[in-house]
């Protein structure tokens, strides 16, 4: 089954952009992806092809009108059931690895990209927008935001990675951050690679595992520790 994203965005050019290489470049050469994009502009009804107007109430910049963005995303042809709908916006709820996960397994997603102030919240509430945010941090449009989230995604895609388990304990999979990682040469500077991941030991390798995890959780994230005991232990 192919994913179908639909991009709506005044910029179609950045697509697939750093979406067109690596997994998820071979994911679209395969076709386990399609991405598609739709020209907010095309839409506009005057022979300036006016997509923006001044906020109602004043202020500065512009905000994407309703009436131009509300026919773009009509525009687009839905089988029953619908694609989620997502604004990428940085007011949004944030996006988490658990709605990665659950968008994956669907047939696909449309993605508004907003631009200037923002959008119209007639438009919102009247095509049951759901606002998306990558970060608490403000980009110059939902574009970006819009590849990092179908960078997200696609990479769940079944055959996408070539280890199908790839992905079961990466960060956020399990509640926690992914614990460190090794490789050779044993000694590097001076700095050795520990010995419990050298020692066959695979239990005690899980157990380290969990316990760096943790412990990486406890220092950068300990909001996410804010659940259900682990097993960790005090020592």
């Amino acid at each position: 089954m192919t994913f179908r994203a639909t991009v709506i965005t005044l910029y179609p050019d950045m697509f697939p952009g750093p979406l067109g290489h690596s997994l998820a470049g071979r994911a679209l050469e395969r076709g386990d992806i399609c991405i598609e994009t739709i020209n907010i502009r095309d839409f506009a009804t005057d022979k300036h092809a006016t997509v923006d107007d001044t906020p109602a109430g004043g202020g500065a910049g512009m905000v994407l009108k309703a009436d131009v963005l509300a026919n773009a995303i009509d525009s687009v042809e839905e089988p029953q059931p619908a694609r989620p709908r997502l604004l990428m916006s940085p007011r949004g709820r944030p996006l988490t690895q658990k709605d990665v996960r659950e968008l994956a397994a669907g047939e696909g997603v449309v993605l508004v990209c907003g631009r200037f102030e923002g959008v119209d919240q007639r438009v919102i509430e009247g095509r049951d927008l759901r606002e998306v945010s990558i970060g608490d941090y403000i980009l110059s449009g939902g574009e970006l935001a819009a590849h990092v989230l179908l960078d997200a995604v696609t990479r769940l895609l079944p055959g996408v990675m070539g280890n199908a388990s790839s992905g079961d304990n990466e960060s956020f999979e399990n509640g926690l951050l992914e614990h460190p990682h090794y490789t050779r040469p044993q000694v590097w500077e001076d700095r050795k690679i520990p010995e419990i991941l050298t020692s066959g030991n695979h239990a005690k390798v899980e157990q380290w595992r969990n316990e760096q995890s943790i412990a990486l959780t406890r220092q950068r994230r300990p909001e996410l520790l804010n659940e259900p005991d682990r097993g960790e232990t005090d020592e």
